[in-house]
């Protein structure tokens, strides 16, 4: 594979991880982003670099078969979850995957329910980008098992909150997607909030269910 292939979708992928520490979403080694090329390519950044400054050619190559066409670059130890999504999602080419602060504190609370502790139903934009997350059990960071894990639960839901590690969204481009992870985070915050404020003696109100069918449809 050339070094100069598909510059444009990897300096958009550099640029998209860039905005990810810019914004506080990820640290300078944490989180990756991939991005499908073809029907059997896609892109990735790669490990043990700082996920801030990076250039379209420290951007790896991969074939959805899981070959590294770029071996001058080390791939992400996450590779293979992206590899297993983009696999089983067809219809999206977009995967974020780190760890910001507010959204990853709630992947270790558990709830009485069992429902995701993010609740994505007190804003309008929140439950119409995100809709409702599911939580995917924990396995090791860069196992088999979290990429098969990770891979079955996208089948459910764009937004995947992975216990005691981190969040992953899905979208068909790389904006959406960091949307999708900059709306999760702040949805989080607005969580803490709303119960926070709930124990003061404030009643919450969330969106209706009608009103959320009506934001999906």
């Amino acid at each position: 594979m050339e070094k100069d292939a598909f510059i444009p979708e990897r300096t958009a992928v550099a640029r998209f991880m860039a905005r990810l520490y810019d914004r506080g979403l990820t640290t300078a080694g944490g989180g990756n982003i991939s991005f499908r090329l073809s029907d059997s390519l896609f892109c990735i950044t790669p490990t043990s670099l700082d996920k801030s400054c990076l250039n379209a050619k420290q951007i790896a190559i991969v074939t959805l078969d899981g070959t590294n066409l770029t071996p001058e670059n080390n791939l992400s130890i996450e590779t293979e979850m992206h590899r297993l999504i983009l696999k089983a999602r067809t219809d999206i080419n977009a995967v974020v995957h780190a760890h910001p602060v507010y959204a990853t504190a709630f992947t270790a609370l558990e709830t009485q329910d069992g429902q995701p502790p993010i609740d994505t139903h007190i804003t309008a934009e929140g439950y119409y980008l995100l809709g409702d997350p599911v939580v995917v059990p924990y396995a090791k960071q860069g196992s088999a098992l979290l990429a098969a894990n990770m891979a079955r639960a996208s089948a459910t839901s764009d937004v995947l909150l992975m216990e005691n590690h981190g969040v992953a969204t899905l979208a068909k481009t790389l904006l959406l997607a960091f949307e999708k992870i900059d709306v999760l985070d702040r949805a989080a915050r607005m969580t803490f909030v709303t119960r926070t404020m709930e124990n003061a003696g404030f009643r919450y109100r969330e969106l209706t269910e009608d009103k959320r069918k009506d934001l999906r449809s």
